[in-house]
């Protein structure tokens, strides 16, 4: 499924099969921005435009570039590399996508990971909040 995202300065788009699972994690980060993501390969995502507008977050391991538009503040993706998840991935902001139908995210698996214990694999004890 080809999805766009184009409200900021940021433009992109995205091949996604959601059928293949999204997530949700307990991270300070992801669990305060209410982040609901689709993880996908390099070669799947096309930044059209806003490189330049595009601001980096990191903490931890580094491992992720918690990307945003500095002039909107929108976290609609970010970059990274984690071996144990196959190496490069882009982890793209679900709710940021502008032709995504709102009952074709409601059908979407969401499985859940515990950031917050570094306890990636796992689901944490409670997802209702996520």
């Amino acid at each position: 499924m080809l999805l766009n995202f184009g409200v900021t300065s940021v433009r992109f788009e995205a091949d996604i099969d959601l059928a293949a699972g999204t997530g949700k994690c307990n991270c300070s980060i992801c669990a305060k921005q209410r982040m609901w993501g689709a993880t996908i390969k390099p070669e799947a995502f096309r930044l059209l435009s806003g490189e330049d507008a595009l601001r980096d977050y990191q903490f931890n391991t580094r491992s992720v570039h918690h990307l945003f538009c500095g002039n909107c503040g929108l976290h609609s993706f970010g970059r990274g590399h984690i071996e144990e998840m196959g190496g490069p991935f882009v982890a793209i902001n679900l709710a940021c996508l502008d032709d995504l139908d709102p009952s074709t995210l409601a059908e979407a698996p969401v499985g859940y990971s515990n950031g917050r214990d570094n306890d990636w694999w796992h689901a944490p004890k409670e997802v209702r909040h996520l």
